[in-house]
């Protein structure tokens, strides 16, 4: 559940979140009131995105919608690109790196190699760019833009976290929330994240009330669901079956640069009680001391059987790292991470987004 908040320190911040509070208000008024203009495109736009700062699993979601829209639309997706060194707009390849488009981009773009993905900190420009690089282009998917008011988007969807609940939140800097609660108003979809697969009727009346959602609201709930590890560079060996890992009892080093590496470690635990975590902020951008830290980690285990696993969010940073050891990069795994909908509801989210789509789109664009 949600991580307990030093009460000294919440009301030390208390001020400057109230300060902050006035600052959102005053720039969602001026949207509101048109003082502010919000572009809107005669073509599908979907949002994906959501009220607290990081973690609520944006970019499994976003991969969910495009696995299934690639299929019938020429679908293209757009984010900022945190964390990249380049600047303005920039279209992702396979071939791309991790300070040219970010990570969670590179990873869609590895993952779906013929969908357009680009990356622009302005998105009105984003969009209008990926419009002329691809005039037959029919959706676009934002990737975390639900604060992102610049572009009024013809559907949007919100991400909340089970384990922090928007009501037992406060705004920044005290808590997490970068708008107040009622933001929520906005989406025409709202996806409760990271449930227990088994979650009871109950618990998700109670999410229900406490959303308190408009009847023309959709409300979902997904679960994270693993897959078996892949190894993050291509010379390294395949993992070994589940029966050989109870006789091995394996050694876990764990590397994650993500908000709540808490789940993963969780899942690993089914595959080895041996963890040793290495955790560092999200998007961390890996150092030779970083590494170097972990390969002295690995090698005081000696002969044992050993594997580093990791994030695919991380795998795209580390492939990168010309300095880690070949025993090491042989051994060192991450744990794909795709969505599943609670008690089937999954053909239900994906009909919304597909009759929206399917509605909206021209056969040409003309941005």
């Amino acid at each position: 559940m949600q991580q307990p908040v030093n009460p000294l320190l919440k009301a030390l911040l208390s001020p400057l979140s109230l300060l902050y509070g006035i600052g959102v208000f005053l720039r969602n008024l001026c949207f509101e009131w048109g003082i502010f203009k919000s572009q809107e495109f005669l073509f599908p736009v979907i949002s994906v995105g959501n009220i607290t700062v990081g973690g609520t699993g944006k970019t499994p979601h976003v991969e969910h919608i495009v696995s299934f829209l690639k299929d019938q639309f020429r679908v293209a997706v757009l984010s900022r690109g945190y964390k990249r060194r380049t600047s303005g707009f920039v279209v992702a390849s396979v071939a791309s790196g991790v300070d040219d488009v970010g990570d969670e981009p590179l990873q869609i773009k590895k993952k779906f190699p013929s969908v357009e993905v680009a990356v622009d900190e302005k998105r009105v420009r984003g969009i209008r760019k990926l419009c002329l690089y691809n005039r037959k282009l029919e959706a676009f998917v934002l990737d975390d833009a639900f604060q992102h008011r610049w572009v009024r988007p013809g559907l949007s969807v919100l991400l909340v976290d089970y384990n922090r609940p928007l009501n037992k939140d406060t705004l920044l800097p005290a808590g997490r929330l970068r708008e107040f609660v009622s933001a929520k108003n906005r989406a025409e979809i709202v996806v409760v994240t990271k449930c227990q697969p088994d979650i009871k009727p109950i618990e998700r009346r109670i999410m229900m009330t406490e959303l308190n959602l408009f009847p023309w609201q959709s409300l979902y709930f997904t679960s994270f669901s693993y897959g078996d590890p892949l190894p993050v560079f291509g010379e390294g060996l395949p993992f070994p079956e589940r029966e050989e890992l109870k006789e091995t009892k394996p050694h876990i080093l764990m590397v994650t640069g993500i908000v709540s590496p808490r789940p993963l470690k969780k899942h690993l635990r089914s595959i080895s009680p041996k963890i040793k975590q290495f955790t560092f902020p999200d998007h961390h951008k890996f150092t030779r001391r970083d590494i170097d830290m972990i390969g002295n980690a690995w090698n005081s285990l000696g002969e044992k059987s050993k594997f580093v696993m990791t994030t695919e969010k991380d795998a795209m940073r580390l492939q990168k790292i010309g300095h880690i050891e070949p025993e090491i990069k042989k051994n060192m795994y991450y744990i794909p991470v795709t969505i599943q909908f609670v008690e089937g509801t999954g053909a239900s989210f994906k009909n919304k987004i597909t009759e929206y789509v399917g509605k909206n789109k021209k056969d040409h664009i003309l941005c």
